[in-house]
């Protein structure tokens, strides 16, 4: 995750992000999935698009629905993200590695919410 772009929100990110938030290693998804490890990691990096089939079976796994792997976020979201990814950018008590791990841990705690809210309606 580099300082330009603290916010990946692709959905091969989202998808990697709910993974690691389940603690399952990617071989093990995969297998889950019915797909091979390579072809996961592929879809994790945006190398791949999954089909419509293999996203439907990745929800499934993740215990989410299709729509929260694919990034539908409101101007409203978006505008509360890069307000909040501005404040801890113009920190000067920061320094860039503790920078970088706030807008990590602040990204997982929002992905997470926002699972949360769409798995309860």
């Amino acid at each position: 995750m580099s300082d330009a772009d603290p916010f990946p929100m692709s959905m091969g990110e989202l998808i990697r992000r709910q993974r690691e938030l389940a603690a399952v290693p990617m071989r093990q998804f995969a297998s889950m999935v019915g797909i091979s490890g390579p072809y996961l990691s592929q879809i994790e990096n945006g190398l791949r698009a999954p089909s419509e089939q293999v996203l439907r079976n990745i929800a499934e796994h993740l215990g989410v629905p299709v729509s929260d792997l694919v990034d539908e976020r409101t101007e409203d979201d978006t505008d509360s993200e890069e307000a909040m990814r501005d404040l801890i950018k113009a920190d000067p008590n920061l320094t860039a590695a503790q920078r970088r791990a706030l807008t990590e841990v602040y990204v997982a705690m929002v992905t997470t919410t926002r699972v949360q809210r769409a798995a309860t309606g």
